[in-house]
């Protein structure tokens, strides 16, 4: 297996940059999910470390050979795509079988590499079926068997649970966790779905407009976003932010924001010294803002007042979205809530869960 390394690599497409001088260093046997919305750079990117795409500027290395000028074919990885690109006249064996055929492997061999894959992903008693006779999970899994048998240095995948429904997305994504854990390869996964992102990546780059914003584990993009894309594009249901302006003291500090004021805990408030009398950005997830009567003991607690505007009950919890000063805001709030749309009721911020952005840069003030 091996790592993989982009150096200064930039892709434009006449006058547009679809990856802007990305510098990225992906360890052998790391699971790296690339994510951002649309159009962000994220599948160019891995086009690029395929060869499906040229490189305009800067490096690209598999292991410690630049592959540049290599050919797709000569560069020891396997490719999988959003949509399965299996040939319909094949049977599923002769399908993930057929690269190995094309690079003249012994039939032994390719008959071992196939049944060991069909093995792993679960799908021997599938291998003389054509794929109209598959669902979607299963073309997906031979799909995935195909480049399995290549038995490359890099897996790439490109969105390839987009085409599945919901129940089968959440099974196959555990599979595909599973046959990281099981194959010890070098996977890079592109998605612009942030939960895939957090449940199989070991680490997640985070792209916009072609720039990596910030590479790091799950925990900590989620703990301590870099700036307020990545603090709105990680979590669901997304960040909320509110325009505050800080006022009191270094000691007794207050943001101020639309219809609430609420005291910044004694640890942040070294970090926010120089915006005092300022605007910031204040951000807080929905899970860190309860139903007064629900608060969990022991939280830096600061309630504000706010109206019920519409709720969407989850089963396990209700997210609620409320209303101060002509500003919308969402909680993840108790099961057990008395919120009812029209109602004016206390919320309850957990402060030391709270970030803050600088209103011009959008970076994270710590």
């Amino acid at each position: 297996m091996a790592s993989v390394t982009y150096d200064h690599v930039t892709k434009c497409f006449g006058d547009v940059i679809a990856v802007n001088d990305m510098t990225l260093d992906i360890p052998d046997k790391e699971f790296l999910v690339l994510v951002g919305p649309s159009g962000c750079g994220k599948t160019t990117a891995l086009r690029l470390l395929a060869g499906l795409e040229e490189v305009t500027s800067g490096i690209i290395k598999i292991g410690d050979r630049v592959v540049n000028d290599v050919a797709p074919k000569d560069r020891d990885i396997a490719m999988v795509f959003q949509s399965y690109a299996l040939y319909p006249h094949m049977s599923v064996y002769d399908n993930m079988a057929f690269g190995l055929k094309l690079r003249k492997m012994p039939k032994r061999e390719i008959d071992r590499r196939v049944k060991e894959a069909a093995e792993i992903l679960g799908i021997q008693e599938l291998l003389d079926r054509k794929p109209r006779q598959l669902s979607g999970g299963q073309r997906q899994r031979v799909a995935l068997g195909r480049a399995i048998v290549r038995e490359p240095q890099v897996f790439l995948m490109d969105e390839p649970l987009s085409n599945l429904d919901a129940k089968l997305r959440v099974q196959t994504r555990a599979e595909i966790s599973k046959l990281h854990q099981r194959l010890q390869a070098t996977f890079i996964y592109v998605t612009h779905d942030q939960t895939e992102a957090m449940t199989m990546g070991t680490r997640i780059a985070v792209m916009k407009d072609g720039v990596l914003q910030q590479v790091d584990t799950p925990q900590n993009l989620y703990d301590y976003p870099g700036n307020m894309f990545v603090a709105g594009f990680i979590g669901s249901p997304a960040m909320n932010f509110f325009e505050t302006t800080l006022s009191g003291t270094v000691e007794e500090m207050y943001a101020e924001g639309p219809g609430f004021k609420v005291r910044v805990p004694a640890d942040k408030t070294h970090a926010l010294r120089d915006y005092l009398g300022k605007r910031v950005i204040f951000g807080i997830r929905p899970e860190d803002i309860h139903d007064a009567e629900y608060a969990p003991p022991g939280i830096t607690a600061e309630t504000i007042t706010a109206k019920v505007d519409v709720t969407e009950l989850m089963g396990s919890e209700v997210f609620v979205y409320l209303l101060t000063d002509a500003k919308t805001f969402i909680g993840r709030f108790d099961p057990r809530t008395s919120a009812r749309v029209g109602k004016t009721i206390d919320a309850v911020f957990n402060m030391a869960k709270t970030h803050f952005f600088d209103p011009n840069t959008e970076r994270a003030i710590r």
